[in-house]
């Protein structure tokens, strides 16, 4: 099979469930043609996955598809964007027939889920990797950024009935043979590591609240780094707050307390949305939330810069804090 056959079997789609008035133009020319919204700004963002660094080689080829798109929608929910169509550079060692039917059919749910089209893309041979850009657009005044958060925010994360950040950290504790679990809190555990939700609608129901944004993908200290750095703040943190989130949702119980709070801290890959706002904005916080179909975690607050980053146990004591997360080099 041939690439033009491969894009044509597997990624060309002529019976999209939705209709983008902003694509013009799709699969199958030199390029696409998007036109923003009227008054908006385009939003876009780019991540590549590649076999044995960001996923087991032997990983589901459906889940797989699923997580390459969820990965940068996320991104569009950190700023508060909504979706216009996306594009995909699949390197492959070879065109294997069944794979590319599940990939496709993983990827294509999840982009029909939010309205969000592939739009164009290349494929080559060589080890497997694949690179997503997505494109999306959001009022530019409304545009969700890390540099916003001010002392006195509260810090909050998002979670939902059943999941919250440290639980892809636990499934991948399970692929590497380091955690044993029940067998209904390990399947969590890996449906939390491999099939990411991107908060798409919390981030659009968070513009004109949240003073800063940004999406858990490489733990929730790491990237609060990203925030404090870019805000010119500090932030003292709440593991009561985080601890009482985790004991009200599956796969965390089973953890020892100093684990819990490690894999809380310091696991990646969960894609919750962390984000400032101020006090005032508390009711509407918790409002936007629930039409979001989410929750929002009050886990801290924003201190002066000078305070850097520290964190208090259940007595107002404070824990060693360090800022370690998954590491690209």
């Amino acid at each position: 099979m041939g690439e033009f056959e491969l894009i044509r079997r597997y990624f060309t789609r002529l019976d999209l469930p939705y209709h983008h008035e902003q694509v013009q133009l799709g699969v199958g020319d030199d390029c696409a043609l998007l036109q923003p919204p009227a008054g908006e700004v385009l939003a876009i963002s780019t991540d590549s996955l590649v076999s044995g660094i960001h996923f087991f080689a032997d990983v589901a080829p459906r889940t797989l598809g699923h997580k390459a798109l969820a990965v940068n929608l996320s991104d569009l929910a950190a700023m508060g964007a909504r979706p216009l169509g996306f594009t995909l550079a699949l390197t492959l060692p070879e065109a294997d027939e069944a794979w590319l039917a599940e990939f496709s059919q993983g990827l294509h749910a999840l982009a029909d889920s939010h309205a969000c089209p592939l739009i164009g893309g290349d494929t080559t041979r060589g080890p497997l990797a694949i690179s997503i850009t997505v494109l999306g657009s959001v009022p530019a005044a409304l545009a969700l950024r890390r540099s916003g958060a001010k002392p006195g925010d509260d810090i909050y994360i998002s979670a939902s009935a059943q999941d919250c950040i440290g639980q892809a950290r636990a499934g991948l504790a399970v692929r590497l043979g380091e955690l044993e679990l029940s067998e209904c809190d390990m399947e969590h555990a890996l449906a939390r590591l491999q099939c990411p939700s991107p908060r798409l609608s919390l981030g659009l129901a968070l513009r004109g609240l949240a003073s800063a944004c940004l999406d858990v993908s490489d733990g929730l200290l790491s990237d609060l780094q990203h925030i404090l750095r870019a805000s010119g703040v500090g932030a003292l943190l709440d593991s009561a707050a985080l601890l009482a989130m985790a004991a009200s949702r599956p796969v965390m119980p089973a953890l020892m307390s100093a684990q819990c709070l490690d894999y809380l801290c310091h696991g990646g890959d969960d894609y919750e949305l962390l984000f400032t706002a101020p006090p005032s904005e508390a009711a509407a916080i918790a409002q936007a939330a629930q039409r979001a179909g989410v929750t929002a975690v009050r886990i801290g607050s924003v201190v002066a810069q000078a305070q850097g980053l520290r964190m208090l146990d259940a007595h107002g004591l404070p824990l060693s804090v360090a800022a370690q997360g998954f590491r690209h080099f």
